[in-house]
C-alpha cells in the first residue's frame, strides 16, 4: 500500500540514483565544481524533489502529471550531463553507460506513472459520475 512518496517505486529508484550521481560527480576535477557537478547534482536531486511534491499534491491529477513530467524532464538533464562527462573524458564511458541507462528506465517509470494516473483518475472520475446519475 502505497501511504507516502517513500513508497513510490520511482521515488526509491530515484533516490538510489540521485546518491550514485553524487557519488559519481565526486570523481570529476575541481574546476568542474561550480559547473558540472553542480548542476549534476541539482539534477539528480530535481527528480526525487518533484517526485515528493507531486505526490503531495496527487488529490489533482493534473498537477501530480506536471510535476512527474518535471522529474522526467530532470532524468533527461542528468542523461545529457552523464553524457558529457565521458565525451569530456573526465569518466570511462564504461562507467557511465550503467547509470545513464538506469536514468532512462526511470524516465519511462515515470512516463507510465503519469499516464497510469490520470487514466485511473479518470475512470474513477466517470464512476463517481455514474453512480450519481443513478442515485438521482
Amino acid at each position: 500500500m502505497i501511504r507516502s512518496f517513500r513508497d513510490l517505486h520511482v521515488y526509491q529508484k530515484g533516490k538510489d540514483l540521485a546518491i550514485e550521481a553524487y557519488r559519481v560527480s565526486r570523481k570529476l576535477p575541481d574546476e568542474e565544481r561550480y559547473v558540472l557537478v553542480s548542476q549534476l547534482r541539482r539534477a539528480a536531486m530535481s527528480v526525487i524533489l518533484n517526485i515528493a511534491e507531486g505526490y503531495g499534491r496527487k488529490e489533482s491529477p493534473k498537477d501530480f502529471r506536471n510535476f512527474l513530467r518535471q522529474a522526467l524532464g530532470s532524468t533527461n538533464e542528468v542523461q545529457v550531463l552523464m553524457d558529457l562527462v565521458a565525451e569530456l573524458g573526465y569518466l570511462p564511458r564504461s562507467e557511465i553507460t550503467g547509470i545513464a541507462s538506469r536514468y532512462e528506465e526511470l524516465g519511462r517509470m515515470l512516463y507510465r506513472l503519469a499516464e497510469k494516473w490520470r487514466d485511473d483518475k479518470a475512470q474513477a472520475a466517470s464512476e463517481k459520475a455514474k453512480a450519481s446519475e443513478k442515485a438521482q
